[in-house]
């Protein structure tokens, strides 16, 4: 079994799919792991370490995909990488396929079998594999501290002989994973938080880490069978924004992270809501890859609207890429070794595993998962 590791070729991606930690271990599996020279460099990950772990070292990808059983990557595999592929290889990664339905057809062209792990089931058995959570948490922390650093304000309350300095305020709209991390990095830092969520159910995770949460009441729910936030009716969402629009005056730091699978980011931050707040207040807008949920955000661009700063870069894990990719890396080996069955860990993948199922875009030459076909 060859699994190859790519560089990440990607504008601003600096994560790597594959730690020398997992090296070991697909290696211990009975994997011959080859990485592309230069993968880990800006990861903090350099050749030698991947030597050391067991990795044979390719010069570039000409050199290490002809034979490749599986391709690990972080983001979706370019033209060329495509190209070098064999046929009916493993594809696993973060592949983008609400955002990249073309590359189905692609991924079809070289039957391959292609995995998207942002699509697993919330399943228990699936938790260890989550890189949604995984990445979103760190991408959570991330938003606040780019926001202090723009902010130009002291976070905590700090008492002076020249006065006292009062508390940064700062409003968390959307409290899943990284919502929740960015409430508790900025309780941390000593801010007033506050946070909104169209779920009551997070309700009492928001209170245990100390902040205060802000509702529209409403008897309908927010909240799909899966977990995840859905859209929701007309009249809650004129409620919700004169909720937002009042509390929103008061911040000096917004961290806005709701979104709805498949779909363009809601629009939570309206033009009006942004002139009305403070000159020189943040907002950081995680949701700017899909469409932002304030319409003035640019994505990947830091810009100044109304005397606001906004922020959208859109890919903030791997802002922290160090940690991020540890992470990831434990994520997809957890993944991987679902599909080699067996004493002898041999690539022998259950097609019917409802974690399989769950993530498999194609197989074949077509494209098989029931929510793209």
């Amino acid at each position: 079994m060859k699994i190859v590791v790519l560089r990440e070729r990607k504008k601003d991606e600096l994560r790597v799919a594959v730690t020398p930690d997992a090296v070991r271990k697909y290696i211990a599996a009975g994997a011959v792991i080859t990485v592309e020279t230069g993968a880990g460099s800006t990861a903090g990950v350099s050749d030698a370490e991947y030597e050391a772990a067991g990795a044979v070292i390719a010069a570039d990808a000409f050199a290490c995909l002809g034979e490749a059983d599986i391709i690990l990557k972080v983001q979706p595999p370019d033209n060329k990488e495509l190209m070098l592929m064999r046929e009916g290889a493993l594809l696993v990664g973060m592949l983008d396929p609400y955002g990249q339905r073309d590359m189905l057809n692609a991924y079809n062209l070289k039957k391959l079998s292609a995995f998207a792990l942002e699509l697993l089931p919330r399943i228990s058995r699936a938790q260890a594999m989550d890189v949604l959570s995984s990445q979103s948490n760190l991408a959570g922390y991330r938003a606040v501290i780019d926001a202090v650093v723009a902010s130009g304000k002291v976070v905590p309350m700090m008492m002076t002989a020249a006065g006292t300095v009062a508390p940064a305020k700062a409003l968390v709209l959307g409290a899943g994973v990284a919502g929740l991390q960015a409430i508790a990095t900025a309780k941390r830092l000593g801010a007033v938080v506050s946070a909104f969520d169209v779920r009551p159910a997070v309700k009492e995770q928001v209170e245990s880490l100390g902040a205060k949460f802000i509702e529209v009441p409403a008897e309908e729910s927010g909240e799909t069978q899966g977990g995840y936030a859905k859209e929701m009716s007309e009249d809650y969402k004129r409620k919700q924004s004169q909720l937002i629009h009042d509390t929103i005056k008061k911040q000096d730091i917004v961290i806005s992270t709701a979104l709805i699978p498949g779909r363009p980011a809601p629009v939570l931050i309206t033009e009006a809501m942004v002139k009305d707040m403070k000159k020189g207040a943040v907002i950081v807008d995680l949701a700017a890859a899909s469409g932002g949920n304030c319409p003035l955000t640019e994505q990947d661009k830091m810009v100044v609207k109304h005397g606001v700063i906004l922020i959208g870069l859109s890919n903030m894990p791997s802002r922290v890429a160090v940690d991020a990719s540890q992470l990831y890396s434990r994520n997809l080996y957890n993944f991987v070794s679902t599909l080699l069955i067996g004493k002898e860990k041999k690539l022998d993948v259950k097609w019917d595993d409802e974690l399989v199922t769950g993530t498999l875009l194609t197989k074949d030459g077509a494209t098989v998962h029931k929510g793209f076909v």
